[in-house]
């Protein structure tokens, strides 16, 4: 399976935190899934580490540093066909990191790991 990581169930499977649910912790545990971090999801942190309503322990390079290779999530840059994907997509939602990691989720054929339900109306199959 190749999962794609929302900015939270990245942050709280970092911090082991319980708010993971179950079946996505189960996931993301599977050895033979291959995790990805969107670019989007790692600016979204940092804009609310920026804007202070994320505490993070070190600044957010070094702790995405840290973070993605212990655990082999593999960073996911933008390309045009996510672009191009994002311009098509109907405002079902107006988050641009949500729906940008909608159109990277479609594009690759990625399943999304996810508490936010919009997803679904993306056509974005989605755990939580």
């Amino acid at each position: 399976m190749r999962l794609l990581l929302d900015a939270h169930a990245a942050l709280w499977w970092f911090n082991d935190d319980r708010r993971l649910s179950a079946r996505a912790r189960r996931a993301i545990e599977d050895g033979a899934a291959e995790r990805f971090l969107s670019v989007a999801a790692a600016w979204e942190i940092a804009v609310k580490s920026s804007l202070g309503r994320l505490k993070l322990p070190l600044p957010v390079g070094r702790f995405l540093q840290e973070h993605l290779p212990r655990n082999h999530i593999q960073l996911l840059a933008i390309g045009i066909g996510d672009l191009t994907t994002v311009e098509t997509l109907v405002f079902h939602h107006r988050d641009p990191f949500d729906r940008l990691m909608a159109a990277q989720a479609l594009e690759r054929e990625l399943t999304v790991i996810s508490a936010d339900p919009i997803f679904k109306k993306y056509g974005v199959e989605r755990i939580w």
